[in-house]
């Protein structure tokens, strides 16, 4: 093999476009052939009592993987098998409950052609993705989902490269939807990734990562803009609360109302924060969980929440970004980093 310089700039940039655009037409593609045959595979992983068992080789195997690993995480019980090692004694722990999905372009794959016969025997369901339709393998299974490309990015046609993104892309389709059908919420998620740094933060109550005290951004009723804009300066949360007597929130002036009032009003420091801010924020109760405030945050588009008492007096504020993570997050304005171990 000749290792030649590379070529000029451009070229490098409209090869790698090139590549983007191939395999983006691919996961296109596959929309016109979601029908009866994906619905049937979601239905036949629902009603399973088994696990999904994947299985592929080479890239495939990897893709495979990759989409069990998927599933385990969004609530579908899933394990990968290798095909070479299935004939080797690993085919024992396949059980009559359990949903075989295989996955091969060709459908010619010779190590998954050996098994299936035998998985058939076995009892276990099997879903298949490929794009060889008229394949042996296609005729062996119960569902086929066709996620055939026309061709490769690989300028050889070679290297499995549109095949695997799309085959990859069915499969995160197949996880969603699965997901949907079984009701699994932020809950469930946090279940199954304790030790992870998202499924910590959502165990916290809002108490624990609100910011409190001097950190909140404050600035009482009757104040002018300038100082509300001094005021989310010095803070850096990206808004402030505005006030009245004993602390009650009467509003929240966030950057966005501070450009919609510079395309309004002019000489916008001296305007009364009462002119521009959003009345009615979005509160939420200190004993409340981090998921809670997320899903909150996500249902009204928001990046604040305003935590008070039974009488609206502010106790704290929770931005998005302590709950999903900077380089930790805030306690109280001290940083936990995001390897916390849980209490």
């Amino acid at each position: 093999m000749q290792v030649k310089g590379c070529k000029g700039f451009r070229v490098i940039i409209e090869q790698a476009k090139e590549v983007l655009n191939i395999e983006a037409q691919s996961i296109i593609g596959l929309m016109e052939r979601i029908g009866p045959e994906f619905e049937k595979a979601v239905e036949t992983i629902v009603r399973a009592k088994g696990r999904v068992i994947l299985t592929g080789m080479g890239k495939s195997g990897l893709v495979a993987r990759k989409i069990a690993a998927t599933l385990n995480s969004t609530g579908t019980s899933s394990l990968f098998l290798h095909p070479a090692e299935a004939i080797h004694g690993d085919l024992g722990m396949v059980t009559p409950d359990d949903v075989i999905l295989a996955i091969s372009n060709s459908g010619h794959t010779p190590e998954i052609n050996r098994i299936l016969p035998i998985l058939k025997k076995i009892g276990a369901r099997i879903i298949l993705f490929t794009g060889g339709l008229d394949s042996p393998m296609a005729s062996d299974s119960d569902v086929v989902i066709d996620v055939g490309v026309e061709r490769e990015a690989c300028p050889l046609g070679l290297a499995p490269t549109a095949s695997t993104t799309a085959a990859l892309a069915m499969g995160d389709a197949l996880a969603v939807v699965l997901l949907n059908q079984r009701h699994f919420n932020r809950d469930d998620f946090r279940r199954f990734h304790p030790g992870g740094s998202l499924g910590e933060r959502m165990s916290f109550k809002v108490k624990e990562i609100m910011l409190t005290d001097e950190h909140i951004p404050i600035v009482p009723v009757g104040s002018k803009v300038g100082q509300a804009i001094d005021e989310i300066n010095a803070k850096k949360i990206g808004a402030t609360l505005v006030c009245g007597k004993d602390q009650t929130l009467e509003g929240i002036i966030s950057d966005g109302d501070l450009r919609r009032a510079l395309m309004n009003k002019k000489n916008i420091r001296r305007v009364k924060v009462e002119e521009i801010m959003s009345l009615s924020p979005k509160t939420i109760d200190e004993n409340e969980t981090s998921i809670e405030a997320l899903g909150l945050m996500e249902a009204h588009a928001i990046t604040h929440l305003v935590v008070v008492d039974e009488q609206r007096r502010v106790k704290g504020i929770v931005h998005l970004h302590d709950l999903l993570g900077r380089e930790g997050f805030r306690i109280n304005g001290g940083i936990i980093p995001a390897t916390r171990t849980h209490r």
